[in-house]
């Protein structure tokens, strides 16, 4: 009987063999629940500026791979005192949105409609993802860092009163459940991403309560996840190590403020913000826009040539399709911006190229696989 089962699985083996030198490559089984397939509601705010083009853009490309989203679109501008009322509801009906470029006028009493936008909807994880292009030539290689930045606090919490005149007083909070919360965030997307190292990045040397909390409670949460390496780094000499050593970061996680710094940094090290996909997390819902300087509209020139580049924003709505359990369109919608920028033919002039935005994206769709 032994000797039967013996020959039974020897036969078996040599049957399997010839598979190992097939070249093709078995994909990942991903088995959706009955009606995962449906088409999805997406929000979109267009923005001003060179917005409208970028995210037209996307919407260009969806259609052209029949990903299974339909957009709801609604005019936000940066005069509105606030964010309208629909909007939100669209967003919290539809849960994700994708959004393009909101100037925030600089001085004055006007109130960031980005910000209320987060605050709005608790998109308390702001996420960039930093990483150098194939073909895309830039002073570092090797760059893949995740910037993982606290979205509803610090100094960015709008409290702000003139105790006397020619004397401003300026409130950054820290709270231990907000900064709990993005330390968990943050090493639960390292955990689930297969990353290996999640790097605080504080000021606590100076600010001893405020950034102290914020210390106590990233390494409260890192001793939670024993697999996955924790670093400390003085924000200062963050941005000394990730101008001259890009390469030894991995995920990144910071208070509001120290996050938006280092996510233009290190946006630019990999390759510009051009480039650069981002999106702000919560609970419950997520919005989706270029990951550095999210509030570029690009200028006038940009406009009127229709030159803007919708790369950020096209692997940011690859995200989205992520986000929406939609795997095997975003890989191909990644795969086919990757293609163009390794290609090289197609590309704006801040990649050293003269295309326009509309030849960019004809040049994607042609990559869809």
């Amino acid at each position: 009987m032994a000797t039967t089962i013996a020959s039974r699985l020897l036969r078996s083996r040599m049957a399997a063999e010839p598979l190992k030198n097939e070249c093709h490559r078995r994909g990942v089984t991903y088995m959706p629940r009955p009606g995962d397939g449906a088409p999805r509601a997406v929000t979109l705010i267009p923005g001003e500026g060179i917005g409208p083009l970028v995210t037209g853009a996307v919407v260009d490309v969806m259609k052209a791979m029949h990903a299974p989203v339909y957009f709801e679109t609604y005019d936000m501008h940066s005069s509105m005192d606030r964010v309208p009322t629909e909007v939100i509801e669209s967003i919290r009906r539809n849960k994700v949105c994708l959004k393009g470029g909101l100037p925030t006028p600089v001085g004055g009493g006007v109130s960031s409609l980005n910000l209320q936008l987060r605050k709005e909807l608790d998109l308390f994880a702001s996420l960039v993802h930093c990483s150098n292009l194939p073909g895309l030539s830039t002073r570092h290689e090797n760059v893949n860092i995740v910037v993982i930045r606290e979205n509803t606090e610090g100094e960015y919490s709008g409290l702000e009163h003139e105790v006397v005149p020619g004397v401003v007083e300026s409130l950054k909070v820290i709270t231990k459940f907000c900064s709990e919360r993005i330390a968990k965030y943050a090493f639960e997307y390292a955990y689930l991403n297969n990353r290996k190292t999640v790097t605080a990045v504080h000021k606590a040397n100076i600010m001893k309560l405020a950034d102290g909390l914020f210390l106590e409670s990233c390494r409260e949460v890192a001793k939670k996840y024993p697999g996955i390496k924790y670093n400390e780094i003085i924000v200062d000499n963050c941005c000394m190590q990730l101008v001259s050593k890009p390469e030894q970061f991995d995920v990144m996680v910071t208070p509001n403020l120290y996050g938006n710094l280092v996510a233009n940094t290190a946006a630019g090290i990999a390759g510009g913000t051009g480039v650069m996909p981002g999106g702000n997390v919560g609970a419950e819902h997520a919005i989706f826009e270029q990951g550095a300087s999210a509030g570029n509209v690009g200028n006038e020139k940009q406009v009127l040539q229709k030159r803007a580049n919708p790369v950020a924003v096209l692997l940011s709505s690859a995200m989205m399709l992520r986000h929406l359990q939609f795997p095997s369109f975003a890989d191909r919608l990644e795969q086919a911006v990757i293609s163009v920028i390794k290609d090289g033919k197609y590309r704006t002039k801040d990649l050293g190229g003269d295309s326009t935005t509309q030849e960019v994206v004809d040049a994607v769709i042609a990559n869809l696989g």
